[in-house]
């Protein structure tokens, strides 16, 4: 529960909600590009309250209030505008980086399912994010209180990594291989059971089952003598000619329609033959324990059983919780909202990951952070309860789409190019205009100057729209990515010129041909 606002700090939350307000205005308006000088002067705005903030308050003393999550808010999305603007190298633009790792590491620390391996990549991350910060300090880039409020976020970060790698530490050497294939298996078994979750969905959606037509066949002549007919012993004058019969079909199984199977049906069998895989190796691990302990060489016993115990337990339950539920109980009702947003969630996402060059605006990121924070928050001591505080089946499937959401966010917000929203679509088409040449260089001629007139057009553009070297925005000021842009138009003017001299080398040859044939010809007339 927070904790209440103190009475000379109320002017300054006030403040800060006018900040964040205007804010969330300027990331709604999609009319026009972000103005750096906008983003710059909120900045600024932020950081003389923080300044105030820390005029009234002990170093010492950790505070939980309003006020605090109110400026969580606002840097968040403040860094979500330095990102958007192209100020991906600067302190500010960090904040919602840490606070996604520090999401994703608590809840990682909440399953207790890593490794080693696992962690090497937060610690890497953090050593360079405090790298850029410990940098604008020395400079004075940015003001004091900015880098002493992400020296906080990443000592917090560093602290649950740091607490996540004791709890490593006390696994025996010995251990250390059973535990890692039992992370592994749980992270499969949960993946597992989302997908056999979101087939269950596609099924429920009530699609009919296909009914592939089959030509009827006969049954097949006995090899037994059939009996002589009837009036084999007349003549053939005295038959009397009879309607043929057709021989009586009864529904066998060659004769009924077969039903043809639904993917979704295709995807269960998969599940199940994976689901029966993993619990082969799970019970593989089990066998290797004597009364109920893992042994190293020499029969004895490590220490941090109750780790990997623990863990196989857990893999046990996950698996048969997959069993054992049926089609319809398998996230329970009361929990299918909650699944439903957040499987939106996650397609929303890993649709953005693809096509985030062309289509991603970094504030958007906001509002799928909000949304995550607030189921996140549903949550009681980790577990999602129903109406009656009672915990219904489908809590790995939940967690594990939540935790994928996370990941997912964190991965669009590392993955963010420093070149401001201004000049993405000019990066954008170089970038296209590059790999194109590329592969024209790739494969070869021959060429005409008609093949490369596309190109040459494409880039005449876009060097038309600098003035004095440099691609100036709307409100005359110059975006960030200026190196990168053109870094890449300078690029593709090289290709393109190696692309005209190979032309031009295979014109010589050409010419050169024609000249042989020709002097060929003279010498044979002068013969004739």
């Amino acid at each position: 529960m927070t904790a209440p606002v103190a009475q000379e700090e109320l002017p300054i939350l006030e403040a800060v909600i006018n900040i964040r307000n205007r804010l969330t205005a300027l990331k709604k308006d999609r009319g026009e590009y972000i103005k750096p000088s906008d983003v710059n002067a909120l900045y600024q705005a932020i950081i003389k309250q923080v300044t105030r903030l820390n005029e009234v308050r002990d170093d010492h003393t950790t505070y939980n209030n309003r006020l605090d999550t109110t400026l969580a808010d606002v840097f968040n999305l403040l860094s979500l505008f330095f990102l958007t603007i192209g100020r991906t190298k600067e302190s500010p633009s960090k904040y919602s980086q840490i606070a996604s790792m520090r999401q994703i590491l608590e809840h990682m620390d909440e399953s207790g399912v890593y490794n080693e391996s696992d962690l090497a990549p937060f610690h890497r991350r953090l050593a360079e994010l405090r790298g850029v910060v410990r940098n604008d300090a020395e400079s004075g880039k940015h003001p004091m209180a900015m880098t002493t409020l992400l020296e906080r976020q990443l000592n917090e970060c560093e602290n649950v990594l740091k607490s996540m790698q004791e709890s490593l530490a006390v696994l025996s050497p010995e251990l250390v291989p059973i535990h890692e294939r039992l992370v592994n298996i749980r992270r499969k078994l949960v993946a597992l059971a989302a997908k056999e979750t979101a087939r269950e969905a596609a099924a429920a959606n009530g699609r009919p089952v296909i009914i592939a037509p089959e030509p009827l066949r006969s049954k097949p002549a006995s090899k037994e003598p059939s009996p002589p007919p009837e009036d084999e012993g007349r003549s053939v004058t005295d038959k009397t000619p009879t309607q043929e019969r057709e021989p009586d079909k009864t529904p066998t199984n060659d004769t009924t329609p077969k039903p043809e199977l639904l993917p979704a049906e295709k995807d269960g069998l998969k599940v199940k033959s994976e689901l029966k895989a993993l619990m082969e190796e799970l019970r593989k691990i089990d066998s290797t324990r004597v009364d109920g302990k893992f042994l190293a060489p020499g029969g004895i016993v490590p220490a941090s059983q109750a780790v990997c115990s623990s863990l196989l337990e857990e893999c046990f339950e996950i698996a048969q919780e997959i069993r054992a539920q049926d089609d319809s109980r398998y996230v329970a009702s009361s929990l299918r909202p909650i699944y439903d947003r957040l499987s939106e969630i996650r397609r929303e996402l890993e649709q953005l990951v693809m096509t985030h060059r062309w289509s991603l605006r970094e504030t958007d990121l906001w509002n799928y952070s909000l949304s995550l924070q607030e189921i996140d928050k549903m949550r009681v001591d980790g577990k999602f309860v129903d109406a009656d505080g009672n915990r219904p089946s489908g809590q790995y499937v939940l967690l594990y789409l939540l935790r994928r959401c996370y990941g997912l966010i964190y991965r669009l917000l590392s993955s963010s190019e420093p070149v401001s929203e201004e000049l993405m679509p000019i990066a954008n088409k170089l970038s296209t205009v590059k790999k194109c040449l590329n592969e024209v260089l790739k494969y070869g001629g021959p060429f005409s100057p008609r093949d490369l007139y596309p190109y040459q057009l494409a880039l005449y553009q876009i060097d038309s729209m600098r003035k004095d070297g440099k691609f100036v925005g709307v409100d005359g000021t110059i975006p960030e990515g200026q190196g990168i842009v053109m870094a890449h138009l300078n690029e593709c003017h090289e290709l393109l010129e190696m692309l005209k001299e190979a032309m031009e080398v295979a014109e010589d040859g050409t010419y050169e041909d024609e000249d042989e044939e020709y002097v060929l010809d003279d010498e044979e007339q002068v013969e004739d």
